[in-house]
């Protein structure tokens, strides 16, 4: 039987892992952080919130990222994700001058996708993204998202207008480096293939849940190397 969207997130707070201690940057390479490395924009999913991404960003501390880089981002998420959009895009410029980097990474879950690709393609955020991540996104929908009625979730559903505007065109514009993670066993995006874009790297995982993305050391090391090479 097929997970509804609001199981999975509710299902993530029970696989997070336990906190790492915080270990200094080492030397210079994809592994760890260096002096230009971009801080991390994390964008939870549906029912998500910022500690969805305690695991992940427990690693990125462990890999010598300081906190301040490490911005776990809260959102109403039941709004549009336009209106997410548009919140992200304060957000970016509030990390960006706290921290003094030009460039963030962005590493998204679900239908944190959606909204963060907005923000890219809508409202100028190529110029200030280095890196956007998709783990297990519904970019070309989702079935799971047939029975919800918040107007995120409906904005997930295969073929809806939302999906029509952000998909037309080039679905990876900019200089901007795309980069997805799917899994043949993730029961809440369907189909698999949704999740890939043109343009982008997708990358297959190993068997994992929608909510096992967020916890899985591969996938995790696999981000990392990517948004700090």
């Amino acid at each position: 039987m097929k997970k509804t969207l609001a199981a999975a997130a509710a299902a993530a707070a029970g696989a997070l892992l336990a906190v790492q201690p915080a270990l200094p940057a080492r030397a210079a390479g994809g592994t760890t952080f260096t002096a230009t490395s971009n801080p991390v924009l994390f964008v939870h999913g549906y029912t998500g919130n910022a500690s969805t991404w305690n695991t992940m960003a427990d690693r990125f501390r462990a890999d010598g990222w300081p906190s301040p880089y490490l911005d776990q981002w809260s959102y109403d998420w039941r709004q549009s994700n336009a209106t997410t959009a548009q919140q992200l895009s304060a957000e970016v410029d509030r990390l960006l001058a706290a921290t003094g980097a030009t460039k963030v990474d962005i590493v998204s879950h679900s239908m944190g996708g959606l909204g963060s690709r907005s923000y890219l393609k809508n409202l100028g955020g190529t110029a200030k993204v280095d890196a956007w991540v998709s783990l297990g996104g519904p970019n070309h929908g989702t079935d799971s998202a047939n029975t919800c009625t918040d107007t995120s979730c409906t904005e997930m559903r295969i073929g809806s207008a939302f999906l029509a505007d952000l998909n037309s065109g080039d679905e990876t514009p900019g200089a901007a480096r795309y980069a997805t993670w799917w899994s043949p066993c993730d029961t809440v995006i369907n189909p698999d293939s949704s999740v890939a874009l043109s343009g982008a790297t997708n990358t297959r995982t190993a068997c994992l849940s929608h909510t096992a993305l967020l916890t899985d050391a591969t996938v995790y090391a696999q981000t990392r190397d990517v948004v700090n090479r």
